[in-house]
């Protein structure tokens, strides 16, 4: 009972501090104020209906948001705290988690782990994606006329499998209509044979009218619908391949640009400038789709924001003048482009390594006129191909390959596994990554740092041309966990790497410095809120995690900004913005193991505060859930319809590196892992797991259930076996 009551007021006392956060009483009224209005609003958010005025106000809303959070506008306490809930009587006893229900579950899950090694040492697991990239696929054979119809129909079964009750399509499992993605798909699955009048077109058709028709469509699909000759070109952005003769102090200039904009506008540029046109070989159209016929729609750019009205006018006063540019700059620029994207074909990984890059590379080197024999295409086909995960019946596309990033995670989950060691099957894999460094090649970032030595990895199998920082530091970070000395100059180079790439105010992108050219967010082809790489408070803990492993006199500095910029990220109530996993839970996972690492004091306010907030929002179940949601709607940060085995583990690991380790709420946390145990040893989690890009685009890691519930139960084992007898 005194525990109970010592616990109960010790919360209080916690929240009492957050709460007035040294605000003064009329700081505090608005504040009360302010949650009566978040109530009142996410009341009317979840709420069935809201019409298609009501979908754009809260999608308005939502952008609002996030350019500020891009901006670094720092949002209000009172903007972002919701009221706490009512505490859940749970009436369950709470008891010491038995070390042998610990041990069996870790044993079975790293014997489970184990077996998905591949021979060569490396993880790889799938990475599904919202339908739009499988639909796309299909709008890529019809494109180039190169139509396999078994793979077809396996791609269409997928996609009428995943049609929600709302009659179209989610970005994520449970997510609101997305009309971009609906009107790809319906495209699809008519280009796949499917008829108009079919119950499930039917059904998809009316939801798209309901909310405005395809002409309210995002960029992206409209380009692809302009492709197919189903809208004019007045309909797209200007995309003037001439952009890549332009000067680097231009205000757009595509080095200011993040690099998977770079490899997916430059090829587009050549299709948009070409006016490209799709073989298309059955005539499919989709008129059916528009309320207004699409040589009258006169509404196809909706002004975002007053900055936004300004960039429309100077683009369609671009797009009148493009007949005046001489035929030679044309084709200069074209060849131009044309060189670039053959200098990063990346062999049978693709461009960029992504698939948006990729499909736009393999239909503008067809648009300019190597032929399905060349190498070139050859290869650009192959690269898609290794995309696909095909089943018995049914296939999907995925966005990308994740090998290196897999395979850390894997070897830190396996390392907690083994008491922080290595192993046998770890160091292979690492020696696998370590011939996956790239020590010699200079990518796009190297514009900006011309004098720094490359040490980074990619992402994936091969990306020469773009390693990444999230991926780099981790990678070392698994290594410097070995105490090997084979790796030494692996961790030295990808440190030295990592440091000259830190921004300007002390944090990290994911693949350049300084990527913050916040105003190219407000251009006609910027609707997606994705254009740029600005550092985050995710990728940033990793590299402090590293530097602060490494403790040397030489990254003293740079850990020093690094720390600095994490404590202006940290939000008003605790918890830290998670740009590449889902979401407040993933980034403040990111920040509390970075400073566990650093050494900083874990009874520092700001620690504490975060301690405070994963308690707050820990379900009912012992649990931690988070929806994809809390992209569009800050107010349901740390909230979902069911506990996730994932967010659960980081929420637990990140307890335990703040001092939480015999907390109940650790334990609890724990207990929920050991109950959702899969008879395989491991977990399993229907929703989708990370943004790829905020409010637009979403992925699930395959992996994520896999290894990271056995990183925390091992974490949480650990120190019993150190007091056994």
């Amino acid at each position: 009972m005194t525990r109970t009551l010592w616990s109960l007021a010790r919360g209080l006392a916690a929240e009492t501090r957050i709460f007035i956060d040294r605000a003064a009483p009329d700081t505090m009224i608005k504040s009360l104020s302010r949650w009566t209005s978040l109530v009142t609003r996410g009341t009317s958010l979840t709420g069935a209906g809201g019409g298609r005025s009501g979908a754009l106000q809260r999608k308005q809303e939502a952008t609002v948001f996030m350019l500020e959070r891009e901006a670094k506008q720092p949002l209000s306490y009172q903007d972002q705290r919701r009221p706490r809930e009512a505490p859940v009587a749970r009436g369950e006893r709470i008891v010491r988690v038995p070390d042998r229900d610990l041990n069996a579950a870790v044993d079975s899950a790293c014997e489970a782990l184990l077996g998905l090694q591949h021979a060569e040492g490396y993880w790889c697991f799938e990475l599904e994606a919202d339908c739009t990239i499988s639909a796309e696929y299909i709008l890529m054979m019809h494109f180039t006329d190169e139509l396999d119809p078994a793979l077809q129909a396996k791609i269409a079964v997928y996609l009428r499998e995943r049609q929600d009750a709302h009659g179209g399509w989610s970005l994520y499992p449970g997510g609101d209509f997305d009309i971009s993605g609906s009107v790809k798909v319906y495209y699809a699955l008519k280009l796949a044979g499917d008829s108009a009048d079919a119950p499930h077109m039917a059904q998809a058709r009316e939801a798209i009218l309901a909310h405005g028709g395809a002409a309210h469509s995002n960029v992206f699909t409209r380009i692809a619908l302009a492709l197919f000759e189903q809208v004019p070109w007045r309909a797209v952005p200007f995309i003037p391949v001439e952009m890549l003769l332009l000067p680097r102090w231009f205000p757009f200039e595509i080095s200011k640009v993040s690099y998977w904009s770079r490899t997916v506008v430059i090829p587009l540029a050549i299709l948009c400038s070409l006016k490209a046109r799709a073989r298309n070989p059955s005539r499919v159209r989709i008129d059916e789709l528009f309320t207004v016929p699409p040589e009258q729609e006169r509404n196809y750019f909706p002004v975002r924001s007053r900055a936004n009205r300004v960039w429309l006018v100077i683009e369609r006063i671009a797009h009148r003048l493009e007949p005046l540019i001489p035929g030679w700059v044309r084709r200069r620029a074209i060849k131009k482009a044309e060189a670039w994207i053959i200098e990063r074909l990346n062999g049978s990984d693709g461009l960029g390594a992504i698939f948006p890059a990729m499909v736009n590379a393999h239909e503008a080197l067809a648009l300019l006129g190597y032929a399905a024999d060349h190498p070139y295409r050859i290869t650009t086909k192959a690269a898609l191909r290794k995309l696909l995960v095909i089943g018995e019946r049914s296939a999907y596309c995925q966005p990308c390959v994740s090998p290196v990033w897999d395979t850390g995670l894997a070897c830190l989950a396996l390392h907690a596994a083994n008491s922080g060691k290595a192993t046998g099957d770890t160091l292979r894999a690492l020696d696998w990554l370590k011939d996956k460094q790239l020590l010699d090649q200079r990518g796009d970032w190297s514009e900006y740092r011309p004098a720094l030595r490359p040490g980074g990895w990619p992402f994936q199998f091969s990306n020469t041309h773009y390693p990444d920082l999230d991926d780099t530091a981790l990678v070392a970070w698994a290594m410097h966990q070995t105490g090997e000395e084979r790796y030494r100059e692996s961790i030295e180079r990808a440190t030295e790497w990592l440091c000259g790439m830190q921004s300007k105010n002390g944090g990290f992108g994911s693949f350049d410095a300084d990527n913050t050219h916040y105003y190219l967010n407000e251009i006609p082809f910027a609707d997606h809120g994705a254009l740029l790489d600005p550092p985050t408070a995710d990728v940033s803990a990793r590299c402090a995690t590293l530097l602060g492993r490494l403790r040397k006199r030489e990254y003293d500095a740079c850990l020093s900004r690094c720390l600095d910029y994490l404590r202006r990220e940290q939000e008003q109530d605790g918890s830290w913005f998670g740009r590449w996993g889902t979401n407040y839970i993933y980034g403040t996972w990111s920040v509390l193991i970075a400073l566990e690492q650093v050494g900083e004091s874990k009874m520092q306010p700001f620690i504490r505060r975060a301690v405070e907030w994963l308690k707050w929002v820990q379900r009912a179940d012992g649990g931690w859930g988070e929806s994809n949601d809390s992209y569009l709607y800050p107010e349901q940060a740390g909230k979902a319809e069911a506990s996730t085995a994932f967010q659960t583990a980081w929420a637990v690991l990140a307890l335990m590196a703040a001092g939480e380790t015999g907390s109940r709420e650790v334990q609890r946390g724990a207990e929920f892992l050991l109950r959702t145990q899969q008879p395989d040893g491991l977990w399993k989690d229907p929703v989708f797991t990370c943004p790829g890009f905020p409010r637009v685009f979403y992925l699930k890691y395959h992996g994520y259930q896999k290894f990271f519930p056995l990183w925390a139960l091992a974490r949480y084992r650990n120190p019993r076996k150190l007091k056994a007898p």
